[in-house]
């Protein structure tokens, strides 16, 4: 079927054939619909595209600083079990070797109290040393020096001059009654991170000494302690650090647990300064 020259090809009649080889132009409707969908799907494209480009640049900026191990550790809603507190509280938990107080070195156990490093223990596992060594979990070791002390609570905090790559502080609170479950972790005898476990067995209990005065409001557990100890954490089912073992009742010479041990708690040991009232750098 012939048309005018420069003439718009109307569609087919039904049932009209197409002229053999001659193109068929598209319907002005599919034309419409092919331009609407390729402006869809350039704005598509051009939506992936800008997608594509925020989150590389969020997720892998040259200029960004790299993210340091940081620990937020906080108290647990639900009691722990003696194993989950002991992987809570392991890398917290330090070696300390004290020499120059006496013959040989003297052992002790610390807790990392702060994000700074600063290492509580009791006092008596430090005083008169010459040179502190510290140990930590992943093998670091380090020396240390004395930054506070007090006597009379038997508490003093450490500055170790070297951290671990990752440093863990210990969680710092809660309170003590009489039959609470609680943790002992320390070095008794130097034997590295031993854990064991019972219950407070009383409150405000008061400690006589030969030198330095009588230690008032202790909290006395029963779980195992034995020379090594001091200093180290007691802690509750929650994971928090109640209170600083300092010292074990035994009524003969012979220097070993026998079911009563004495810690300082928590907000006394916190609160021992240089006797001027002030609390350490925690």
């Amino acid at each position: 079927m012939l048309r005018p020259a420069g003439s718009e090809q109307a569609p087919p009649e039904a049932g009209e054939p197409s002229g053999a080889g001659e193109p068929k132009p598209a319907p002005w409707w599919k034309k419409a619909d092919l331009r609407r969908k390729l402006a869809i799907g350039a704005v598509a494209a051009w939506a992936v595209a800008i997608t594509a480009v925020v989150l590389l640049r969020d997720g892998d900026d040259p200029g960004a600083p790299a993210a340091l191990p940081a620990a937020s550790p906080s108290a647990s809603d639900a009691p722990l079990t003696v194993p989950q507190l002991y992987q809570a509280l392991r890398p917290s938990v330090v070696l300390i070797k004290a020499t120059g107080s006496g013959a040989g070195a003297d052992t002790g156990t610390g807790v990392v109290a702060n994000a700074d490093g600063t290492i509580l223990t009791a006092f008596h596992v430090v005083e008169g040393a010459k040179a502190i060594t510290v140990a930590y979990a992943d093998g670091t070791e380090s020396p240390a020096e004395i930054v506070t002390s007090s006597a009379a609570q038997d508490i003093a905090t450490l500055k170790p001059g070297k951290l671990p790559e990752t440093l863990v502080p210990a969680v710092l609170g809660g309170g003590a009654a009489i039959g609470d479950d609680v943790v002992a972790i320390g070095n008794p005898l130097g034997l590295t991170a031993t854990t064991t476990s019972g219950v407070v067995s009383g409150l405000e209990r008061t400690l006589s000494r030969d030198r330095g005065g009588d230690i008032a409001g202790l909290i006395q557990f029963d779980a195992a302690v034995n020379p090594g100890s001091s200093g180290g954490p007691l802690l509750n089912d929650r994971g928090q650090v109640i209170g600083i073992v300092v010292a074990l009742a035994n009524p003969t010479d012979a220097g070993t647990f026998i079911g009563i041990g004495f810690a300082v708690p928590i907000g006394a040991a916190l609160g021992a300064g240089e006797g001027d009232g002030q609390n350490p750098p925690l």
